[in-house]
């Protein structure tokens, strides 16, 4: 299991699809909205943690695409497959990979982009904790888009249809929690609704998506 990600953590690198893409389209995202509706820092604050968390949704939406398509590829998956690794352990190593390389960095860089969108300084410490506790689910629910779009040409936009959805929950409570924190408010709710969501996801998609490769595999 090691062995697998390392693999992936390696091949998420040099494919491109790792830190540096997922970052760059993060600070891109978060650097034009003062251009789109105007430099008043009143504005910038009210709307920061929505803008963070869309743009760290959509960051991780980047790269899910690859997360089993270059396995599928080269034929790799099938080996899996006959393995004794189990899909659903592959399926968490995968979301796990997919985390580290692009959840991770966004957690990191948040509160740098925050200051940029003037949101409160209350407010950093939740956009740190939300984003560590939500992406994790982002990523597993991804993995599970993954999972049903193998193997289809061009399913990158059928995966975001089927995912988007799905990330809505997580968004809700996320942004929900930032913006209750940077107004000084009770945010330990919604963020324990986020913690809920991710271990729900972690619990249950890594099977979904070992039964998904199944039935795709066939």
């Amino acid at each position: 299991m090691i062995a697998l990600l390392s693999r992936d953590l390696a091949l998420a690198i040099r494919a491109g699809g790792g830190f540096g893409l997922s970052l760059a389209f993060f600070l891109i995202f978060t650097t034009m909205v003062p251009f789109g509706v105007g430099p008043e820092t009143g504005v910038l604050a009210v709307i920061a943690p929505g803008i963070l968390w869309l743009g760290a949704l959509l960051a991780c939406l980047l790269s899910l695409d690859r997360i089993f398509q270059l396995d599928w590829e080269d034929g790799t998956l099938d080996l899996i497959a006959t393995s004794p690794v189990p899909l659903e352990g592959l399926a968490a190593i995968k979301a796990l990979a997919h985390w580290i390389t692009t959840g991770l960095p966004l957690v990191l860089a948040a509160p740098v982009l925050g200051v940029l969108l003037n949101l409160p300084a209350s407010g950093h410490g939740w956009l740190m904790a939300s984003l560590a506790l939500g992406t994790p689910a982002l990523s597993a629910i991804g993995t599970f888009g993954a999972a049903l779009t193998v193997g289809i040409k061009r399913g990158g936009l059928l995966l975001s249809l089927l995912v988007l959805p799905l990330y809505m929950p997580t968004l809700i409570f996320a942004a929900l929690c930032v913006t209750r924190g940077a107004a000084g408010q009770e945010a330990l709710t919604p963020l324990l609704l986020v913690g809920g969501i991710t271990l729900g996801c972690l619990a249950v998609l890594p099977f979904a998506a070992a039964a998904a490769l199944r039935v795709n595999l066939r």
